[in-house]
Formats: structure tokens, C-alpha cells, sequence
């Protein structure tokens, strides 16, 4: 036993400290983007996740194991104040010494605008038209932070995920770009795939539970006709639910998608005297294991669940 310590410790006396890359302590804060970020760093190392699935990340509240992997970090990879509001003064102290990259700030994002309403009027603004929730929805900023949702998003994080990995970490630069590009054209077969799952349905109605979910719609071109809840999933107001509940009887709506995180008599209100049929869809990978392959599982699955409820 001697012997094997001995020689371990010669080797590492004869190739220097600098031979021994020095991998990062990465923390991420939701398991999608958490799941690119393990696909780069595959092979060198393994991120922290501070969000689990099962939480909504609006109003996750952080954990005392959770804190610690952000005060350990020496990088973190987030979303955005606009996705969890309440973690920003959590990066801000708690990370303070890390190197930060907010996603939703970053160049290569492409953002989409909150759409209006509980039918996602085309910015209409005529008070009468609107009822008070409707006025406060954008409280956390313009624009939707669920981007996460588009693959083509997701494509070009993952060169701005090496880059920042390969700043801190040179000698596994090689490395962290062959895995992204290795992943993009995963992500790139199975957008094909989802096209196939999609193409029988399109023209079909649906509403979903919160709008999270135009990113999806856009990239695959299949729009939702409303929304129960606005974008931050706060509990929608009886004027609210009275739109949803009209538009689903007059427009013949197919399939109103529920969520796992959040309420279930909430879809059974507005689906109340309609023949439309429900399904759950998850935007965050509730009940799949972190890591590599969930990003991929977690779109495919949405295509499934919206698929199966027509």
C-alpha cells in the first residue's frame, strides 16, 4: 500500500501541479439547463443542480445543501431574474466570488415577448378588456424566460456553456466542445423526430395551464389558444377563468394541458361542460433523472404528452 501511495506521488511530483487540470465546481439553477451543461461537461466533471423538477423555480425556496453548492461554486450557470426572481440576490451574495453566466441576458438567447391575455390578444390594451391580472403579468421584465423550451436556444447555449467552461478550465477545452457539438446534433435529430410526432395534429386546439410554453410553439410551429394561469403560474382571476372556460366551448378546444407542479382543480374548473380532453405536460423534467439525457427526454416527452391528449 506503501509503495502504490509512493508512486502516485512521484508521479504527480514529476509532471508539476500545473499538469492536473483543475475542473470547476459548476452550479446550475433548473435541470434542463442543468442537463446541457452536464452534456458539455461529460467525461470531466459533474454540476450541481439548485432547483429540483418537482419545485416550481417562480418560488422555489432554497435549501441550506442548495446555498451551499451556490457558495461553493466557482461557476454558475442561471436563467435569470425573470425566471426566479428570488434567486438573484441568492447569486449575488452567495455567489459572489463565482464566475456567472445569466442565459437570458446572453447574446446567442433568442427572447420572445410575453404575449397578452388569457388568449394572447395581439397587444391589446383597452382597460375595459382586461382584468387586473393581466396588467401585472410582465412584473419581472418584457420578455419570457421560459427560452429554455426552444432547442434552437438550447443549440447555441451550449457553445457559450464550453466557452465559459473552457475560460475557467483551458486544458479540457477540447473536451467541452466536442460534447456540445456531439449535442447539438442530438438535439438536432430529435427536433426532426418531434416534427414527425407533431405533423398529425397540427391545426388542433389546445390550451395550457401557464404560458410557458411559445418557445416550443414557436420553434415547432404549433400554437396554444390560451393560457389558465399568466407566466409566473400566480392563480388566475374569475375573469380570467371565465374567458378560458368561453373560448374552450366556443372554439371546440381539443386538449387543455395540465402541469405536475401545480394545480389540478384549476383545469378541471375551466374544463367544466366541455368535451376537450387533458393531458400533463412538463417543462422541467419532473420525475427524470438529472443529467445528460433529460433535456432531450423532457421535449420529446412534451411532443408526446401534447400528441396523446388529442
Amino acid at each position: 500500500m506503501s509503495r502504490k501511495l509512493f508512486s502516485i506521488s512521484a508521479v504527480a511530483a514529476l509532471l508539476g501541479s500545473s499538469a492536473i487540470a483543475e475542473v470547476p465546481n459548476v452550479s446550475v439553477d433548473i435541470a434542463p439547463l442543468h442537463s446541457l451543461v452536464a452534456s458539455v461537461m461529460n467525461g470531466v466533471g459533474v454540476p450541481n443542480l439548485i432547483i429540483p423538477s418537482s419545485s416550481s423555480p417562480h418560488d422555489h425556496q432554497l435549501r441550506p445543501s442548495e446555498a451551499k453548492a451556490m457558495q461553493d461554486a466557482n461557476m454558475v450557470f442561471w436563467m435569470g431574474e425573470e425566471l426566479t426572481p428570488w434567486m438573484e440576490n441568492a447569486v449575488e451574495t452567495l455567489s459572489s466570488n463565482a464566475s456567472v453566466t445569466t442565459l437570458l441576458k446572453n447574446d446567442a438567447t433568442s427572447l420572445l415577448e410575453f404575449r397578452e391575455g388569457a388568449l394572447f390578444e395581439a397587444h391589446e390594451h383597452d382597460d375595459d378588456e382586461h382584468d387586473d391580472d393581466e396588467h401585472d403579468e410582465h412584473g419581472h421584465g418584457s420578455h419570457d424566460p421560459h427560452a429554455w423550451l426552444s432547442p434552437i436556444n438550447a443549440k447555441a447555449w451550449l457553445d457559450v456553456i464550453a466557452a465559459q467552461l473552457s475560460s475557467y478550465d483551458p486544458e479540457n477545452a477540447g473536451t467541452y466542445f466536442t460534447n456540445a457539438a456531439s449535442t447539438k446534433s442530438e438535439i438536432e435529430m430529435m427536433i426532426a423526430e418531434i416534427n414527425l410526432t407533431l405533423d398529425p395534429i397540427r391545426g388542433g386546439k389546445f390550451i395550457v395551464f401557464h404560458d410557458a410554453y411559445q418557445y416550443f410553439e414557436n420553434d415547432f410551429d404549433f400554437r396554444a389558444s390560451g393560457a389558465i394561469s399568466i407566466g409566473d403560474a400566480s392563480d388566475p382571476s374569475p375573469a380570467r377563468i371565465a374567458k378560458i372556460q368561453k373560448r374552450i366551448r366556443d372554439e371546440e378546444i381539443n386538449c387543455v394541458l395540465a402541469e405536475p407542479q401545480f394545480k389540478a382543480n384549476l383545469v378541471q374548473t375551466v374544463m367544466e361542460g366541455s368535451q376537450a380532453n387533458t393531458n400533463v405536460i412538463d417543462p422541467l423534467g419532473v420525475g427524470l433523472k438529472p443529467g445528460v439525457s433529460l433535456y432531450n427526454k423532457l421535449i420529446k416527452n412534451m411532443a408526446q404528452s401534447l400528441a396523446d391528449c388529442f
